[in-house]
């Protein structure tokens, strides 16, 4: 997929855990597993909202495009 999700990045720059951060932001860790590996097919802006809120950070340092090359190879 040409969106990757860098949110185990933001995690370790915060030293927060996953369940810290689902708590925080209120959705399960199973959901926010998906979202971390790059599963999830959608994120509603209410919870890209949250995470940014949680995190103290921009929608930019959660999800950057890599285009089709990068993802290929």
């Amino acid at each position: 997929m040409p969106i990757a999700v860098d949110i185990d990045v933001m995690l370790a720059k915060r030293k927060m855990s996953v369940g810290e951060l689902a708590d925080r932001v209120g959705i399960t860790p199973a959901n926010l597993a998906v979202l971390k590996n790059g599963r999830a097919k959608a994120v509603r802006f209410a919870t890209l909202a949250a995470l940014c809120e949680v995190l103290e950070c921009q929608p930019g340092d959660l999800l950057r495009w890599e285009g089709q090359d990068a993802a290929d190879g």
